[in-house]
């Protein structure tokens, strides 16, 4: 069995704080890349931004997950002391911090093998919009 690799990239406007679902674009780079038995890695390339893995089915999920880290890192902390780029820029580092900058998903016979109600998201932490950045790994054999 020969294993093949793909690397990719691909950007995500955002704007601002909140989830944006990238699953579309992880499924299309799977079934372009033909592999049918192998991994898919995404990482994305910012320090004020995340990964999750979120229930996609219904958007009420998402909103409480915004909101309980709004609560657990909220913005005008007094005692933070990096904020050159505004109140949202070490709290945006510290929801980072407390979540992923990698997924590593299953290509189970062409497909990314994720439950019925699960979607990958970009979580952005920063108010401003944002241009985020995301490198693609695959690996694995094709069909025979």
């Amino acid at each position: 069995m020969n294993l093949e690799t793909h690397t990719g990239e691909f950007a995500v406007p955002t704007n601002g704080k909140g989830t944006y679902e990238i699953t579309r674009e992880l499924k299309d780079l799977v079934l372009k890349s033909k592999i049918h038995s192998g991994q898919l890695t995404v990482f994305v390339q910012h320090t004020s931004a995340s990964l999750v893995i979120m229930e996609n089915a219904d958007p009420e999920a998402r909103t409480d997950l915004h909101s309980f880290f709004d609560y657990l890192v909220p913005e005008n902390l007094p005692f933070l002391v990096h904020t050159y780029e505004g109140p949202d820029d070490s709290p945006s580092h510290l929801r980072m911090a407390l979540t992923r900058t990698s997924e590593v998903i299953p290509i189970h016979e062409g497909r990314l093998a994720l439950g019925t109600w699960q979607g990958v998201y970009l979580f952005e932490h920063r108010v401003a919009p944002h241009h985020r950045r995301l490198v693609v790994s695959l690996i694995g054999a094709k069909d025979a």
